[in-house]
């Protein structure tokens, strides 16, 4: 005779808190058959993001339905020739192929920031954030003389150094996949440099991981990241000496209970 399911179980209300695997329970000695289905679809969904394309005209389309259409869209593409390539040489995703160098050229006057909309290794995460994480950070930059919006595909990191070195930018912000895992094939990372160019150093970026509604919401993205770059301003850098005291300043501004 079978043991009753406890409604009491303390780890179904747990679980409504995260997307981690936790108390999957068994059946005898092996995991019930809803956890290893769940678990082969999460392994296939992560496999399908790294292979995924990124879909630039829709991008396109998204930034003008909200309201960002005023932003000149420019579109990189890594010296890796197709995805297979890219994910066998992620050197070639750091450097930009010809056509890109010469399409990227610097303003007159420079930009106070570029922004970068890359695939990475998921452009599922770059196809759903992407665009309403910029509109979130837009509304904090009234001051701030934004470059035009790149759309790179078969991007690394660090192709946005290079983007933004070219394009004559004062710091630049790759919005971009991070590698997929079973529990968030989408999440969206984002590397601020200060005064980008080719040879920088992941020591001289500072991250922002994990943005997606299921992690850090774009608000909260949005205002690490205007923290983040107005500290590089007043600081001349990015980087380790770049501390993210962004909650610390925000308790100490929030009014007293």
């Amino acid at each position: 005779m079978s043991t009753p399911a406890n409604p009491e179980d303390p780890w179904a209300r747990l679980r409504q808190f995260t997307r981690a695997r936790i108390a999957i329970g068994r059946t005898g000695h092996a995991q019930k058959t809803a956890s290893i289905l769940a678990f082969g679809l999460a392994h296939a969904q992560a496999r399908d993001a790294v292979h995924l394309a990124l879909d630039v005209a829709a991008l396109e389309t998204a930034l003008r339905d909200a309201g960002l259409d005023a932003l000149h869209v420019l579109q990189a593409h890594g010296a890796a020739a197709d995805r297979d390539q890219y994910l066998r040489r992620p050197d070639l995703g750091r450097s930009l192929d010809a056509e890109s160098r010469a399409r990227l050229v610097p303003s007159a006057q420079p930009y106070d920031v570029v922004f970068v909309i890359a695939d990475g290794l998921s452009a599922l995460a770059a196809q759903r954030h992407a665009v309403p994480l910029l509109q979130a950070v837009l509304a904090r930059l009234h001051d701030w003389r934004v470059g035009p919006v790149v759309v790179a595909r078969q991007s690394r990191v660090a192709l946005g150094d290079e983007i933004g070195e070219r394009l004559g930018a004062r710091q630049v912000a790759m919005l971009i996949g991070e590698r997929p895992g079973l529990s968030s094939p989408d999440s969206l990372g984002i590397y601020l440099t200060f005064d980008p160019r080719v040879g920088r150093t992941d020591a001289q970026r500072n991250c922002i991981s994990n943005v997606r509604p299921e992690g850090l919401s774009y608000a909260q993205a949005a205002d690490r990241l205007v923290f983040l770059m107005r500290g590089a301003v007043a600081l001349g850098r990015s980087g380790v000496d770049l501390k993210d005291d962004s909650a610390t300043v925000s308790a100490a501004l929030s009014p007293p209970m």
